[in-house]
């Protein structure tokens, strides 16, 4: 398997672990807010191959606590199961970062025990999640599938929204609320631009905002926060 790129060691994207984060290339949304754009690709030159990772994860044996999968799409790889498998017989915890759109894969990964915690993205509101994502005629029947397993709870979870001025309103986040209702975890992630936002003119919204969202969704799920706020 290629990857094509890995953070040695987070505090931040496995919470409550010391992790490292695999990025894994190609992407199935075309979101452009995203951060990762240059992994949209999954032929895209690669950092390393599987045999290399493990040989990392080999020397981090107590010293890490879990490995973060993120991209691009973890789930458009096939081979992830197998992967996942051989990370977790070494004692690793795995997170899988997801759009959502493959349930099957999603399904079949939490159920061999797999993963041991899941964070998926919530675009945007149902009515407009084309437009959010770059792709104006898209079936949101997939990612609704996702999050109602999700909300099964049989793995840890959460749901995340990076806001977006020129995406999100108080009208979205209501929509959302509603959709995900009854959700273990909700964090609304701050956007920030970065040099690998491939469109220009994207912007944060306020804090005051991003406290207005926070309290519109909040009495929808069990916990719900703000995440990144400069």
């Amino acid at each position: 398997m290629k990857i094509h790129g890995l953070m040695k060691m987070t505090l931040l994207d496995f919470p409550g672990k010391v992790a490292c984060t695999v990025f894994l290339g190609g992407c199935d949304m075309r979101c452009p807010f995203c951060h990762n754009a240059e992994l949209l690709d999954p032929e895209a030159p690669a950092e390393m191959d599987e045999v290399e990772l493990l040989s990392f994860l080999k020397k981090r044996v107590g010293l890490l606590d879990g490995v973060v999968f993120t991209g691009g799409e973890p789930l458009l790889r096939k081979d992830l199961p197998e992967l996942m498998t051989k990370i977790h017989e070494m004692g690793f915890a795995i997170k899988l970062d997801t759009n959502g759109n493959h349930p099957d894969r999603l399904i079949e990964v939490v159920e061999a025990g797999l993963v041991d915690y899941v964070a998926m993205d919530i675009k945007n509101s149902p009515d407009k999640y084309g437009i959010t994502i770059g792709i104006p005629q898209f079936d949101i029947s997939k990612v609704e599938r996702s999050v109602e397993f999700l909300k099964q709870g049989k793995v840890p979870y959460e749901f995340r929204t990076t806001v977006v001025s020129q995406f999100h309103d108080e009208e979205s986040m209501r929509k959302i609320a509603a959709w995900i209702q009854g959700a273990d975890r909700y964090y609304l992630q701050e956007f920030v631009d970065r040099d690998t936002v491939k469109y220009g003119g994207l912007t944060a919204c306020s804090k005051d905002q991003m406290n207005a969202f926070l309290k519109i969704v909040k009495s929808s799920v069990n916990q719900a926060e703000l995440r990144g706020l400069s």
